[in-house]
């Protein structure tokens, strides 16, 4: 089993995933904004209902219990001042320690301005609270005015409410000072409880957020996966526009989208017809002229040597002409979505050494991995057969030949832990120049030569096996790639990875379907991949 290593091409890609990866979670999408906009007016309300709720209940608290301490001030004041005259000084401490809702009272007798050089007597029932408590502005209303005053002031962290009563036919005044504690400490506990109810109300605000906004986005999903099964190729999906007709916002979007899709199917099929046509009407002479070249073969010993060497090099044109008209016309069924995926139970190993045995038409060496040895999964034959054709065949005309072919089991993970599925990993290795990192995504493209793109050799490809190959592969669900040898040593590493989908009953791997003895032995002289055969009378846009 092979260690999980990315191939220079894969680790780009990966890169490239972990850069957009990180701006998606950088950016906030279309749902999160609408989440965090549901969230913040949510939050933004609650907060807004909790002030307004605690400003209001504060002041009603206070103005309650200001009314309800002020009339009794006045009751108490009313008491104290027909007892002066008569009481002693501890009677009216006395007096003052039985009033009902007198908090901590306080009586002031003469003048309490600084200025005016008298010294006051008090007479009070609590130390805390003496006449040096009071604010200076309210003692000069109620004892030099002579006016009843109420205030709120704060006194040493404590809330106090203080009533003063200027008792009439005399200097002495009477303050009523009371606490608010308990005031702060409800208005205190509302508020906690008004700030966890916002907070409960926002995240049901985000989930009802993350609902709706799941809701109301369920057709852009829907067109999303609409336009990623037009990017694989799933040319004839179309979004209901029935679902949509009464949707004044979605009913434009999903018949344009509908349109767009109609004129691109239309535009690649139109273009798969031309292909398909200008091939179908190149085989009829292409095959008089092989048939014309085949005589002129067997009879060269009579033709001038001048002649046979025009011979020779026809026969090669005519050879790679044949194939690319072959692979124009494979290539046209894939563009036009007209190729069906036939799956085999296959022997992987032993079916891998016969195609390899076949193809290359030499010892070849193929080494495997030890538990694949007996593995049987589902793949097209042909196909499989086709990709390695491609890599061998390639590997020959630009590295002088494949060295080996590997069968790997690939489990990708990390510390120990399964990522995803198993596939399966079929490598074939060259001692070749090798392909520059900056050409080894683009040598899966059509006609793309490498840094061969300008040579016309008379043993050049045309530039369509690779992106065959490349087809082939994601048809099964699979993928290739170009890479540098893993030990080191100078060429490339060309990789096909599949699924693996086990199967239970393995046919003959010598069974190759898409092989005949002609196609093997057309390989062997000719270099010339075996195509996977097509209806010559099929439309490849059918």
């Amino acid at each position: 089993m092979t260690t999980p290593q990315d191939t220079p091409s894969q680790s780009t890609d990966h890169e490239r995933r972990s850069v957009v990866r990180l701006q998606q979670a950088i950016q906030i999408g279309l749902r999160g904004r609408i989440v965090l906009a549901v969230a913040a007016v949510a939050m933004l309300l609650s907060v807004v209902l909790a002030v307004t709720t605690v400003a209001v209940a504060k002041n009603t608290l206070l103005t309650t219990r200001e009314d309800s301490l002020t009339t009794q001030a006045l009751a108490n004041a009313e008491t104290v001042s027909g007892a002066l005259g008569t009481a002693e000084t501890s009677d009216l401490q006395t007096l003052l320690g039985s009033l009902p809702e007198a908090g901590s009272p306080l009586l002031l007798t003469g003048d309490a301005a600084p200025s005016s050089g008298k010294d006051p007597s008090t007479v009070s029932v609590d130390a805390r609270y003496g006449i040096d408590a009071l604010p200076t502005d309210f003692l000069s209303a109620v004892v030099n005015n002579r006016d009843n005053a109420v205030m709120r002031f704060r006194y040493d962290g404590e809330s106090l409410l203080v009533v003063g009563v200027a008792l009439p036919g005399s200097d002495v005044s009477y303050f009523q000072i009371n606490q608010l504690g308990d005031i702060d400490t409800a208005i205190r506990s509302l508020g906690l409880r008004l700030a966890i109810a916002a907070l409960l109300t926002t995240l049901v605000a985000v989930g009802l957020g993350y609902w709706a906004s799941k809701y109301a986005l369920r057709p852009l999903n829907r067109i999303r996966d609409a336009a990623e099964s037009v990017a694989l190729g799933q040319l004839d999906t179309r979004i209901e526009y029935a679902d949509y007709a009464a949707d004044p916002d979605l009913a434009p979007l999903v018949a344009n989208f509908n349109d767009m899709v109609s004129a691109l199917q239309e535009r690649i099929n139109r273009d798969a017809r031309f292909a398909s046509d200008v091939s179908h009407e190149l085989r009829s002479p292409l095959t008089t002229l092989n048939a014309s070249i085949e005589v002129l073969q067997n009879t060269r010993e009579v033709l001038p040597e001048r002649s046979q060497q025009a011979l020779d090099l026809l026969s090669l044109d005519m050879g790679r002409f044949t194939q690319l008209v072959e692979d124009l016309l494979e290539i046209s069924r894939f563009d036009a979505g007209a190729v069906r995926l036939e799956l085999d139970a296959v022997a992987l190993v032993p079916t891998v050494e016969a195609a390899v045995r076949i193809v290359a038409h030499s010892s070849l060496p193929v080494e495997a991995d030890p538990e694949l040895t007996d593995v049987v999964i589902a793949c097209d034959k042909r196909r499989l057969m086709r990709i390695l054709a491609n890599f061998i065949d390639n590997a020959r005309k630009y590295a002088d030949g494949a060295t080996s072919v590997t069968v790997e089991l690939h489990e990708p993970d990390h510390l120990g832990i399964i990522l995803s599925a198993p596939t399966v990993r079929i490598s074939v290795e060259d001692s070749g120049p090798g392909v520059p990192e900056s050409e080894r995504e683009k040598i899966f493209d059509r006609f793309n030569r490498g840094d061969q793109g300008g040579s016309r050799g008379i043993d050049m490809g045309v530039g369509l096996g690779l992106a065959l190959a490349a087809e082939h592969a994601r048809l099964q669900g699979g993928n290739v790639w170009v890479e540098d040898r893993h030990d080191g040593a100078q060429g490339s590493r060309f990789v096909l990875e599949l699924p693996m989908i086990e199967a239970l009953e393995a046919d003959d791997p010598e069974d190759l379907a898409a092989v005949t003895p002609a196609e093997a032995e057309t390989f062997a002289l000719t270099g010339q991949m075996p195509a996977i055969r097509l209806d010559e009378t099929s439309d490849p846009t059918s």
